[in-house]
């Protein structure tokens, strides 16, 4: 009876399941799945429907890897991501160690954890206008603060320099994000047991020695998680250095991969099968290099217990196997 009953809420759970996997499959499966097809064809044009199957299945994805302009946005935004994360990581360890040490009683801590976290609220579209208005030329809130401290004698156009353009861009990613990174760690430092904070207490610890060699041990998955997301987020950047200077300028400084993939289905010939293309390839650099920092990153000593508990339990199947056939032997 009992079982009957857990059936019967069994159904019911699949049922409202139901509402997911259609919105999943119609805007999400769907259009992962077109996408793939059509880098394999002739696709082009706004109001194109029709399209056919290239002789040479690989010759979109022949001419992107060859393209001069993909290599430098792909360039650009491995340079902007690196650039950006080790600030970011840097500074939300540096955080993480100041709100967690238990020497230090740290008042508002609540308040300080939203207003480090404000940034990743505000959209990055609103973030890039609002950079672009201060660095404006040539007028500009910091035009004005510059030639007020004296250090600069006319307005600079940080918006048509290159390296000026680039930097700002990483400080506008780093400050977006460094407080979500600081939250996450913080998170993952509570989880840790404080038995062995108070352990190393006792044993005289210093609280920079507490922070190398327990809390960053000990944060290993967390900050993995941290990197695997991050490199995620950077490869697919496209609003900051879009909107800071329209189009990923100037000379392309700020072009990243998503920019280019958006000029190619959105601009010009609409070419969404070469779109298509530097979308797939874009997809198996992120699924390839996360891949090896699961791998690099792996928890050793779990995996090697995994491993032993893996061979013992082959060696007391093929124990069994040949009790079996002692057993069978000894009966006839």
């Amino acid at each position: 009876m009992k079982k009957d009953k857990f059936k019967g809420y069994a159904k019911w759970g699949y049922i409202f399941c139901i509402p997911f996997f259609l919105a999943y499959a119609i805007f999400q499966l769907y259009p992962t799945v077109y996408t793939i097809i059509i880098g394999f064809t002739d696709l082009k044009g706004v109001t194109t429907t029709t399209f056919h199957f290239l002789k040479n299945p690989f010759e979109n994805y022949s001419f992107i890897l060859g393209n001069s302009m993909f290599r430098k946005a792909f360039g650009n935004t491995i340079k902007l991501w690196v650039c950006n994360f080790i600030p970011q990581i840097s500074l939300a360890l540096l955080l993480t160690a100041w709100f967690t040490d238990r020497r230090f009683k740290i008042r508002g801590q609540g308040f300080f954890k939203v207003i480090f976290y404000l940034p990743n609220i505000i959209t990055a579209a609103t973030v890039a206008i609002l950079f672009s208005a201060l660095f404006g030329f040539p007028m500009g809130p910091v035009n004005d603060i510059l030639q007020n401290l004296g250090l600069i004698k006319e307005p600079y156009n940080f918006l048509i320099k290159k390296h000026a353009s680039q930097y700002i861009v990483m400080f506008i990613q780093t400050w977006q994000w460094y407080g979500y990174t600081t939250v996450i760690l913080i998170s993952g430092v509570l989880g840790i047991s404080t038995e062995i904070f108070e352990a190393a207490e006792v044993d005289g610890a210093s609280g920079w020695q507490t922070f190398w060699l327990i809390t960053i041990p000990n944060l290993k998955t967390i900050l993995l998680f941290t990197l695997v997301t991050s490199l995620i987020g950077g490869l697919n950047m496209f609003d900051i250095p879009q909107l800071f200077v329209f189009g990923g300028g100037p000379d392309n400084a700020t072009m990243t991969t998503n920019i280019f993939i958006y000029n190619q289905a959105f601009k010009g010939s609409y070419q969404y099968n070469k779109a298509s293309a530097a979308s797939m390839i874009m997809f198996v650099i992120i699924v390839v290099v996360s891949a090896i920092l699961f791998y690099l990153l792996r928890d050793k000593d779990e995996a090697a217990l995994e491993r032993i508990k893996k061979e013992a339990s082959k060696a007391k199947k093929q124990r069994d196997k040949e009790a079996a056939k002692a057993s069978a032997s000894a009966g006839e």
